[in-house]
């Protein structure tokens, strides 16, 4: 199984594909020098097995290596990964 991860700029959106399928989209808008994510979605033949938390994973990562905006998590799922993930609250805003 081949996975990939893509941001895809165009559609405000991160995509994970396990060959070549879209498996799991983290949603979000651009609000100044914040990034709201506002939806996650897993394709719900393949929701449970932590694609999710991949997608939302890759996403941050991405965000504070490539610039200086600080993340709303407005999706519960996001709003829960930083909740299990406290050691990345300094990329949080409000």
């Amino acid at each position: 199984m081949a996975t990939t991860f893509d941001h895809e700029t165009d559609a405000n959106r991160y995509v994970m594909r396990i060959d070549g399928d879209i498996t799991a989209v983290a949603d979000y808008v651009i609000n100044g020098n914040s990034i709201s994510f506002n939806h996650t979605f897993t394709n719900p033949k393949l929701r449970g097995r932590g694609y999710a938390g991949q997608i939302v994973s890759f996403a941050v990562d991405d965000v504070e290596k490539t610039s200086e905006r600080r993340i709303l998590p407005m999706c519960w799922y996001v709003a829960k990964w930083f909740d299990e993930h406290p050691e990345r609250a300094g990329l949080l805003t409000r």
